[in-house]
């Protein structure tokens, strides 16, 4: 070969080198992230155990915003319990503090919020590194309403703490929290520690983030407190001295607007969270035009600054827009004990969908709802879940939260 041959060849090799060498490092580190499982539950629906998006476009409907990177998420009906889209909905993962909706669900019921307690040293044992806390003091009283309002609007482990020593401690917190979880179905769920900071073997799932909230939110307490952007809290009670209060502001950007992030047009709640290993999780429901939908977002990868915030807007304003011109690709299942109630919506004795269910029971539930808009959806009677019958289910499935909407004060940019 002529010497200028050779020369060429070298320099076209050396050109070409550092793309071959990229190659393999570019692939390594794609197989680095981490991967859904094959199968994962298939309660709600067997196209919720497939892994990656599971929509169902008819016609008119639009596609899904392109900016979603979260390793999972849902959109729903908070209403009929339809499942508009998702994502590896039931994908086990660190939920962080979103776990404090479950929390909540579990031991709202159990004190009055007029009910008075005295901190004492030991309510606060156990607290994480870093633990995002509302400024609960040893030695002062605070009433069930203030641990409440530290618990939904600051996150607070403090009040976390204290109200689980109310309730006899963190170990039967704890197993409530996961009866209470078992009696939801929702069963991607285990609980380790209450308020939701990291700790091994503790996970949930964006399908049970889901179907928490919606159990939660029709609990008036439970609205009331996700729904408040601004409380105040007791400080420290000096002898001789009045009580002073200091303002807390919910940390969910979408209902209050903090940070570059706009509030959301009929925001009502629910529940944001963050820690090292669960990166950045939410869940929220919004109502507009008489709709209400229920979305959640976990551990997005995007770089964007607040990206859990922008993608579950994305996913709202998108079902928003294709409410009625999709299929639904599942549906939130009713509790345990609703299942065997006498007289279900369904009208027969087959079972609800759920783990148990058989695929054809699924598949035919969800083709029911898109039909005839009654499906299996869960009703507010006096705060307690039931399953109502024929008219009376109809006319009562409906959710107090517009109403809730109308009452929550408004912030520039909302319509």
């Amino acid at each position: 070969m002529p010497a200028s041959n050779k020369t060429a060849w070298a320099v076209t090799a050396a050109a070409l080198l550092p793309l071959v060498v990229a190659s393999p490092a570019y692939a390594d580190k794609e197989d680095q992230q981490p991967k859904p499982p094959a199968a994962m539950s298939t309660v709600g629906g067997t196209l919720l155990g497939r892994p990656g998006t599971q929509v169902q476009l008819g016609p008119g409907a639009p596609v899904l915003p392109k900016e979603l990177t979260g390793r999972s998420w849902i959109v729903a009906d908070a209403e009929s319990g339809a499942v508009l889209a998702a994502h590896n909905s039931h994908w086990r993962l660190a939920p962080a503090s979103t776990l404090k909706m479950l929390f909540a669900d579990t031991l709202l019921p159990k004190f009055p919020r007029t009910a008075n307690h005295t901190v004492v040293p030991k309510d606060l044992e156990g607290l994480g590194a870093g633990s995002s806390l509302v400024g609960v003091k040893e030695k002062q009283t605070y009433t069930v309403h203030d641990l409440w309002l530290g618990v939904f609007l600051r996150s607070g482990n403090d009040a976390v703490r204290v109200l689980s020593a109310m309730n006899n401690g963190i170990p039967q917190t704890v197993q409530d929290m996961n009866d209470h979880a078992a009696e939801l179905q929702a069963l991607d769920t285990h609980v380790v520690s209450p308020d939701g900071y990291d700790a091994p073997g503790q996970v949930s799932s964006a399908y049970d983030l889901t179907l928490i909230a919606r159990s939660g939110m029709q609990k008036a307490d439970f609205r009331e407190y996700s729904s408040t952007a601004r409380a105040k809290f007791p400080g420290e009670l000096k002898p001789g001295k009045q009580r002073e209060t200091f303002e807390i502001q919910n940390t969910n950007r979408l209902l209050t607007g903090a940070l570059g992030i706009a509030p959301y047009q009929g925001m009502a709640g629910v529940k944001n969270g963050n820690t090292t290993h669960a990166g950045s999780t939410f869940t929220g429901v919004a109502e507009r035009n008489g709709k209400v939908l229920l979305v959640t977002v976990m551990n997005p990868s995007s770089k964007e600054q607040h990206a859990v915030y922008k993608e579950a807007a994305r996913l709202l304003d998108w079902g928003f827009a294709a409410h009625g011109k999709v299929a639904p690709v599942g549906e939130l299942v009713p509790p345990k004990s609703a299942r065997t109630s006498p007289g279900a919506a369904s009208g027969g004795s087959a079972p609800a969908p759920g783990k148990d269910a058989p695929a054809t029971v699924v598949e035919s539930a969800v083709t029911h709802e898109r039909a005839s808009g009654a499906g299996i959806a869960l009703a507010v009677v006096g705060g307690v879940l039931v399953l109502l019958a024929g008219a009376a289910f109809l006319v009562n499935r409906r959710w107090p939260l517009p109403e809730l909407v109308r009452r929550r004060p408004r912030v520039d940019g909302d319509e």
